[in-house]
This record gives C-alpha cells, sequence and structure tokens, in this order.
C-alpha cells in the first residue's frame, strides 16, 4: 500500500507539467492495426498499438511534436501533434494500404494482410511470442481453434473424432498449458484433467490468437509450456458485415457438412460507443473406423490340477473393432461492446457462448481371452511360442441414447463454454490503469447414455504375423453370425454431468520511469484473483431385462459390416441391437451400480491469488530489458469418495492445502538492426495438478484385483526457463527465425503402478494392483526451433507469387523418477507427452483473384502414458497431415472457397512399447467443404 501511495503521489504531481497522447491505427476500412510501433521524434517516447489498435503515451512535456508511425512492409507516417498541459491529445491515423513497398513492386489490396498484422505485433513484443491474426487463419482449412494452432511452430495438437482438440507446446503435455480468452483463464469441461476443448471454439470468432513461450510476470504463472491468449474480436471503426454459408461432404459416411457465420458492427456516430455481434453453426455428420488391441506377454491355462502361467511372444488378449457414427453441431455467439468515456477512460464488454452438441452411436465388436481357469488343454495352440488360437469372451455392444427431439437415439454430449467479461482502460495523469472482472464456465453432460450388451464365447484364431493391423477370426464361422449364440449380458444407463465455473479479477498499474536515462522505460504492477469450483456428478444403473430379451435374434438388429473399412476390408463388424430398439426401452427401476461412477466423482475448490511488480527499461539505443517478480499463492479444498468391495461407499474424504510459489523472470530484446531482434529470457513457470489426482479418493476393485488411490498431497510441477530466439523481418512482410530453449522441470506428475504386499487396503487385498498419481523427481528439455515465411518475389514472372511457410521444432528431454512395478527407478524414459520432432509447411499462390494453398503438419510419435514397465507403455504414435484450400475472389467483397481436409487419411493411433504394435488405430476419411464469403464495410 505504501508503494502504491508512492507511485499516485509521484503520477500526480508530474501530471501539471506534462500532457498525454491517445491515438488509435485503423487500416482504410476501419480495421484496427495491431503492433505498429508509434514514436515521438526527437523524444525518447513511444508506445505499440494493442490488439485494439490503440496506444497511450503520457509523461510528455507540453509543446508541438511529430508522432511517427513504423509497420512492417509499410511507408513511414508522420502526423504533427500538440501536447498542452495536463490535457489528452487525441490521435486517430489511418495506414493506407497502398503504401507497401514490395522491393519497388508496388502491391494493392483492399486491407492490411493477417500476416502483416501477425509480424508487426510479434516484432515489437518483448517476450518471446508467436502470433497468428484471423486473416491468417482465413487462409487455412481450419474450422475450429485447435486446428489453426497447430500450424504454430513447436505446437501439435491431440485429435478427436479427426479434429484438433488438446494442445501440446514445446512437446509439454495439455494439462501442463494454459489456454485464456482476453487474458482470462479458459474453464475446462473435462473430468480428470486441466485440458481445454480447443474444438470446441469455433476459428471464425477469434481476432489473433497470440502464443506466449515466455511469459512476463503480469502473465498467469501456470503456464509451464506455454499460454495461448484468444482474442476476441472487437467493435470495428466503421460499419462492417461479413458472412460464410458452406457445405461439403465426409467421405467416411458421405453425408453433408453444413456450415455458416455472420458478423455485423458499428460505432456511433461520435465513434464513442462501438458493437458487434457474431455468430457461427457448423453441422457435420461423420464418424470413425476403429481397431482396438491390448498385448500381453503371458499365457495361462489350467492343467487339470492347477492355473499355469508362461511367458510367451507378445499377442493381443484383447482386441476390439469399432463403428462411430457421429453427429457434431457446433454454435458459437458473441457480443462485444465498448464506450469511450472521454478521452482517458473507456470500458468494455465482450462475452462468448459455444454450445457444441455431439451425437453418437458406436457399435463394438470385443473379444477378450478367457481367465486362465476357464482355459484347459486342448482349447489352445501356442505355435513358436505365439499363441494363434485360444477361447475368448466376446460381446456385441450397442451404445446409444433415448428418443427424443435432442438424443434422437444417440448419446448426446452436450458441452458449452461461456465466458463474460467488464473491464476498463484508464490514464490519470501519469498513470495507466486496466482492469477486468470475468465470469467463465464451462460444462459437459451426458444424459441417458446407453449400453445394450450380449455375449457369447468361442475358439479364435489370432493373427498377429502383422502386428500394426492385429487380426481376430473364429474358428467355427457359425460361431460369429449365429445371433441366438450370443446371451443377455447387460443394459446399462448412465448419466455424467462436470462442471467448472471461474471468476477471475485483475488490476495493473503502469507508471514512466526511466532509470537509466535512456529513454522510455516504465514501472508495472498488479494482482489477480482466480476462484474456481469443480465437480462431477455421475450415475450408473444396471437393468435386468433377460427375461425379455434372452438372446441377440430376438432384438431389431443391424449390420454394420463396411466393405470399404478404413482400416481394411477384413475388419467386419457383423449385427448389433439396432440403436432405435435401444432408444424406445423403458428404462426404469434399475440398480446403481456405485462402483462404475463413484471414484469419478468430486468437488474441488481453487482460490489463486497472485501479485507482481515489474520494470522496462532500455540499457541502450538497441537493448531493453524487462525484469520482475511474481507472487502466486493457491489454496486448495478436495473431496473424494471412499469405495470398498467395489460396491460400498465407505464416506468421503475433504483434505485442504495450500502452496506458495515465488516466480522471478528477465526478458532482453536487443535490436540488432531496424529489422532483426534478439531475444533471451529467463522465466519460472508452474503446472498445477489435475483435480481427479488431488482428490483423496479411495477406489478397492476386488473384482479386478485394483486399487486406485488419489494423492491431494501432489506437488505442483515447477519449470525453470532459458530461450534464446533470433528473428529476423522481411521488407515484404515475412520472417526468418531461430531459437533454442530449454527446461529445468522438476516434480512431474505421472501414475505409478506397484503391487501391494499387505492387506494394507482391507481384507484380501495382498497382490492387488495399485495406480496412484506420484511426483518424479526432475526432467529437463531442449528444443530448437525454426520458422520461415516469405513470399518468393525474388522469382521470375508468375512464381513471384508463390509464398513459403515453413517451421520445425526439435525436442530431447529426460526424466528421472519414475519407479516401474517393483520399485525401481527407469532409465529408459523420455518425459511424457514430448514430440521429438514437429513440422508445419505451406505453399501457396496468391494472383489477384485466385490463391491456392497447399498445408502439411507432422508430429513424431511420443509416449504417452507410462505402464508398470516398459512392455506396457503406451505411446501416441506420429501423425502426418496433408491438407489443401483454395479461394477465388469474384470481387472485393465476394469470394468462394474449397477446401479439402487430411488428405492423407492420417488415423489417429497408439502402439504398446514398440512402434508395430497397434493398440488403437481409428481412421476418419477425409472432409470436403466449399461455400462463399461475403465481407462488406462502408466508412
Amino acid at each position: 500500500m505504501l508503494f502504491s501511495a508512492v507511485l499516485f503521489l509521484s503520477a500526480a504531481k508530474s501530471f501539471g507539467q506534462t500532457g498525454t497522447i491517445q491515438g488509435l491505427i485503423t487500416d482504410e476500412n476501419g480495421i484496427y492495426v495491431p503492433g505498429a510501433n508509434v514514436s515521438l521524434e526527437n523524444l525518447e517516447k513511444g508506445d505499440v498499438t494493442n490488439f485494439d489498435g490503440r496506444f497511450t503515451i503520457v509523461s510528455i512535456p507540453v509543446g508541438t511534436y511529430t508522432l511517427k508511425v513504423t509497420y512492417l512492409g509499410y511507408k513511414d507516417m508522420t502526423k504533427e501533434v500538440i501536447v498542452k498541459e495536463n490535457e489528452t491529445t487525441k490521435v486517430t491515423l489511418e495506414l493506407q494500404s497502398g503504401g507497401i513497398e514490395l522491393d519497388e513492386i508496388q502491391f494493392t489490396s483492399y486491407r492490411l494482410s493477417g500476416q502483416s498484422k501477425a509480424l508487426n505485433t510479434q516484432k515489437n513484443n518483448i517476450n518471446i511470442t508467436n502470433v497468428v491474426s484471423t486473416d491468417q487463419i482465413g487462409k487455412f482449412p481450419d474450422v475450429n481453434i485447435g486446428d489453426a494452432v497447430k500450424r504454430i511452430p513447436g505446437i501439435t495438437m491431440q485429435v478427436d473424432q479427426g479434429e484438433a482438440r488438446n494442445i501440446v507446446i514445446r512437446g509439454l503435455s495439455p494439462q501442463l498449458n494454459s489456454v485464456t480468452l482476453n487474458g482470462s483463464r479458459i474453464p475446462s469441461a473435462e473430468g480428470d484433467n486441466r485440458n481445454i476443448q480447443m474444438d470446441l471454439i469455433p476459428s471464425d470468432m477469434i481476432q489473433s490468437i497470440q502464443v506466449n513461450k515466455a511469459v512476463t510476470p503480469d502473465m498467469d504463472a501456470d503456464a509451464l509450456g506455454g499460454s495461448v491468449n484468444l482474442i476476441t474480436r472487437t467493435a470495428p471503426q466503421s460499419f462492417r458485415l461479413s458472412a460464410t454459408a458452406g457445405s461439403g461432404v465426409n467421405t467416411i459416411t458421405n453425408k453433408r457438412i453444413l456450415n455458416g457465420s455472420f458478423l455485423v458492427g458499428d460505432r456511433s456516430k461520435d465513434k464513442k460507443f462501438g458493437w458487434m455481434l457474431s455468430a457461427t453453426v457448423n453441422d457435420n455428420d461423420f464418424g470413425s473406423d476403429n481397431v482396438e488391441a491390448e498385448w500381453t506377454d503371458e499365457f495361462g491355462y489350467f492343467d487339470g490340477t492347477d492355473e499355469v502361467e508362461i511367458e510367451v511372444n507378445p499377442y493381443t488378449n484383447v482386441f476390439e473393432q469399432r463403428t462411430y457414427l457421429v453427429q457434431r453441431v457446433r454454435r458459437s455467439f458473441s457480443a462485444n461492446f465498448d464506450f469511450q468515456i472521454n478521452d482517458n477512460n473507456n470500458i468494455y464488454f465482450k462475452s462468448m457462448y459455444n454450445w457444441r452438441d455431439d451425437r453418437e452411436n458406436r457399435f463394438r465388436l470385443e473379444h477378450e481371452i478367457l481367465d486362465a481357469e476357464d482355459i484347459e488343454i486342448g482349447d489352445f495352440v501356442i505355435t513358436d511360442n505365439t499363441p494363434v488360437r485360444f477361447p475368448v469372451e466376446v460381446k456385441r455392444q450397442s451404445k446409444g441414447g433415448i428418443n427424443n427431439d435432442r438424443n434422437k437415439n444417440r448419446r448426446l454430449e452436450d458441452q458449452r463454454m461461456q465466458n463474460y467479461s467488464l473491464g476498463g482502460n484508464h490514464v490519470a495523469g501519469n498513470l495507466k490503469i486496466d482492469w477486468m472482472a470475468s465470469l467463465a464456465k464451462a460444462s459437459e453432460e451426458r444424459l441417458n447414455e446407453r449400453y445394450a450388451e450380449f455375449e457369447s464365447e468361442y475358439i479364435i484364431k489370432n493373427n498377429v504375423s502383422n502386428s500394426e493391423f492385429p487380426f481376430y477370426s473364429p474358428v467355427d464361422a457359425s460361431d460369429f453370425s449365429n445371433l441366438s449364440n450370443f446371451e443377455y449380458g447387460e443394459i446399462t444407463e448412465e448419466n455424467q454431468y462436470t462442471e467448472e465455473e471461474d471468476f477471475n479479477v485483475f488490476v495493473n498499474f503502469e507508471l514512466p520511469a526511466d532509470f537509466f536515462g535512456k529513454g522510455d522505460g516504465f514501472i508495472k504492477f498488479g494482482a489477480r484473483g482466480r476462484f474456481k469450483t469443480k465437480y462431477r456428478d455421475n450415475n450408473f444403473f444396471e437393468y435386468d431385462l433377460e427375461s425379455a430379451y434372452p438372446t441377440l435374434d430376438g432384438i431389431p438388429t443391424k449390420d454394420y459390416s463396411k466393405e470399404d473399412y478404413l482400416a481394411g476390408s477384413r475388419y467386419q463388424a457383423g449385427l448389433f441391437a439396432s440403436e432405435e430398439w435401444l432408444g424406445a426401452l423403458d428404462l426404469t427401476n434399475g440398480d446403481s451400480v456405485d462402483d462404475e461412477f463413484l471414484r469419478d466423482n468430486y468437488n474441488v475448490e481453487e482460490n489463486v491469488f497472485a501479485a507482481y511488480a515489474m520494470t522496462n527499461q532500455k540499457l541502450s539505443d538497441k537493448l531493453s530489458v524487462l525484469a520482475g517478480v511474481r507472487l502466486e499463492h493457491t489454496s486448495l479444498t478436495a473431496t473424494g469418495n471412499n469405495i470398498l468391495d467395489e460396491d460400498t461407499l465407505n464416506g468421503t474424504t475433504t483434505k485442504e492445502s495450500s502452496y506458495t510459489n515465488v516466480l522471478p523472470g528477465v526478458h532482453f530484446k536487443y535490436d540488432a538492426t531496424k529489422n532483426t531482434v534478439v531475444r533471451f529470457a529467463w522465466t519460472n513457470t508452474l503446472a498445477r495438478p489435475n483435480y481427479a489426482d488431488i482428490t483423496p479418493t479411495l477406489d478397492v476393485v476386488t473384482g479386478d484385483d485394483e486399487i486406485f488411490v488419489g494423492n491431494p498431497d501432489l506437488e505442483p510441477t515447477t519449470s525453470m526457463n532459458f530461450d534464446l530466439m533470433a528473428e529476423t523481418y522481411f521488407k515484404n512482410v515475412g520472417i526468418l527465425s531461430g531459437g533454442l530453449f530449454y527446461k529445468s522441470i522438476n516434480d512431474f506428475i505421472y501414475t505409478f503402478q506397484s503391487e501391494t504386499t499387505t492387506d494394507q487396503y482391507g481384507a484380501g487385498t495382498s497382490g492387488f494392483d495399485v495406480y496412484q498419481p506420484l511426483n518424479g523427481d526432475d526432467a529437463s528439455i531442449f528444443g530448437i526451433e525454426l520458422a520461415i515465411q516469405r513470399k518468393l518475389d525474388f522469382l521470375p514472372g508468375f512464381l513471384k507469387n508463390f509464398s513459403v511457410y515453413l517451421n520445425y521444432t526439435y525436442l530431447t528431454s529426460d526424466a528421472n523418477g519414475i519407479r516401474n512395478e517393483d520399485g525401481d527407478e527407469r532409465d529408459d524414459l523420455d518425459l511424457p507427452n514430448t514430440a521429438p520432432n514437429m513440422f508445419n509447411g505451406s505453399l501457396a499462390y496468391g494472383g489477384n483473384k485466385f490463391s491456392v494453398r497447399v498445408s502439411a503438419n507432422f508430429s513424431d510419435a511420443y509416449v504417452d502414458e507410462i505402464g508398470g514397465n516398459a512392455f506396457e507403455d503406451r505411446y501416441y504414435d506420429q501423425q502426418f497431415f496433408l491438407d489443401f484450400n483454395a479461394t477465388y475472389a469474384i470481387n472485393n467483397n465476394l469470394s468462394i472457397y474449397a477446401d479439402v481436409n487430411n488428405i492423407t487419411d492420417q488415423p489417429l493411433r497408439y502402439y504398446q512399447g514398440v512402434s508395430d504394435r497397434t493398440m488403437q488405430m481409428e481412421y476418419y476419411g477425409r472432409r470436403i467443404t466449399f461455400g462463399l464469403k461475403y465481407d462488406l464495410f462502408k466508412k
């Protein structure tokens, strides 16, 4: 408080001797220009325009000055301004796109390019960032933000149903990174982790994406890999109307795609009040073809006296074939308003509501080897030490939902994310103040999710001659096709609800301060509070309908076999209970099955209080430094269930905990030349444990000899980070960059698998497998990033209209403190979720009206889940996506487009232990879309 009072007195004292300049820079269509460098000639003062094109320069001695605006790829602009005592001078400037000078060739366009906006912002940031504008996003065939973000250097995405969902930054898993909306943390609808569902947010709703790879003290510190900040659109300076309408087809189902969006905004005649409304909808009817397997190197049987277990070559003891049919409807709405109270004060309101319905039917054919006690000599054949024939339990399972207008006989996953923010920017003398309060909520609801399962037993032939495509087939084909062999197993219904709610409030203060007499500098300090609640409320019911439906042949069925099954024509699914029959069942008076849901239910409250102080100073004409420290205090209250003997709730447990982190940071920026920048950063970041991991839960599953234990004593993962990056910006609006980074990580979290030697968790629990999240010791990551963007205008003729976009990231990591099931430390593992190689590339041609682009995205394989030993480790396989899109401009306002996604038909694939041992391969086919885009500007 004393420090704040001194600063306020200092500001008040100098206010009477100086004035302020506030300004706005737009293009000729009223679209804001971010990242412009604004300076006062002959006075070492200036600012950089923010994402809304605004700048503020305080503490200017009274007088007449020449205001200079520099913008990469454009001629410098100057304007004479008069600064009066105790007054704010307002300036509005308009950059003309006709002023682009590219190697003496004049190019004109109807608005500033997205690449220019992004690179100017990136160039003028003091910290290491990557910036992508909405115009750039539109050049790629990316429907959601996740697919757009994967184009950025050092980023790869984990895929769900063919769309990029979970973000991996610099090889660090999704829960180690943060995603914010206008600087406020986005809550997660995921039940057991902190992952942000990036495929929930349409790319049309976002103005800019900023990836901070080295965070500054005024940013949230829970960004161990990095922080992605999504900037929503702001009201334009003049009327704007934009709309898109399109359609398409999914090749896996040959069903249609529908999409549309609109944006409309304007400003009052006096320019004080601005508004913008936007909405988008995408209706996609698709699916996936999926094969899954589990591998083991042990085989058990009954020799007539005892159970015998032998070591064999790896084989699949569980084999599944799945067919998914999905309708995904994504809707998003946004309403943004701002009001300029006077030259020194403005307030704004921003809102976004995302709502996605996932309707899904799944038909699963599952085979699992029988228990050793049920396999007798003569039931199996082992050839060359590989089991090639043995008895299995076979299950045909239909998944769906009730028959109503919302579910439509499908499981309905209703996901919503909403954010409402109120904030302001103010100038009081030499003091800049900005603040924001936001309420955000994410939820996922799955009601009346139904499963019908029918079971049989028969002997199969196990074909693992090609372990990438494992395959089961019945010895007697009639065992598979005769539905009377499949007896009633179970019919169940479950309901799931997950909700996370965040209330955020922050305030920042900034004062000019020139400690070294070299010109512009400032002191900035502030505070933030983040108050989070998260809970899960699930239930599960089983129904005894065996007398009504004793076998599968007595109910309506459908054949889901496909000759063009994408994993291979030999994978034929057969007949399943129809989704219409399942949806029409009247399910009442079911028996609650507690062990199916009680472990997942919890309630967590997490409050974070943060404060920081930092200063930005020029050490010379070319070298500047930003240094500061951030303090974050976290308090937690977590409640979980204790479940004994599978279905006995033994009460709940509540645990309170807290921890404090002191996080210093230093950023250097060296302007080697006008267009070459070198940055170095030393930062400290953290990642808080997943909610499900810190819940004090105990679940003893006697039927599977397994015990699951929470760990409320988990420490947050912390990292000390070093970054070095050099960037050269081309006059024709491009960039060549290269850098190194190193992360020293402590207390990373992994799931430890062990075996009990006593009855420590209750009578008869000796010999149970125990799963519990633990802190590892330490880990390190070293990486290299290289990138180039540029127009090939040095080539002759039409070739000068080509451009390239390439970036490559290399990672190597090391993890200590991971123990196997015997308690021995392993030395054969990288840090989980660190992909060694990542690559993005595109080759584009852009003429006056026609443009076309081919885009590639590659990420290497990495360990995804650590097992009890190396044989059980699960890996996320490498993936290579190839996309195509083309646009033709009919005029300045109207264009047509066509996109093709996933030309390579890249599957989602996991493998166990070694790369040719498939655990899962899920194919999605290709997506073809086309449509019209309309954009109108009126001044």
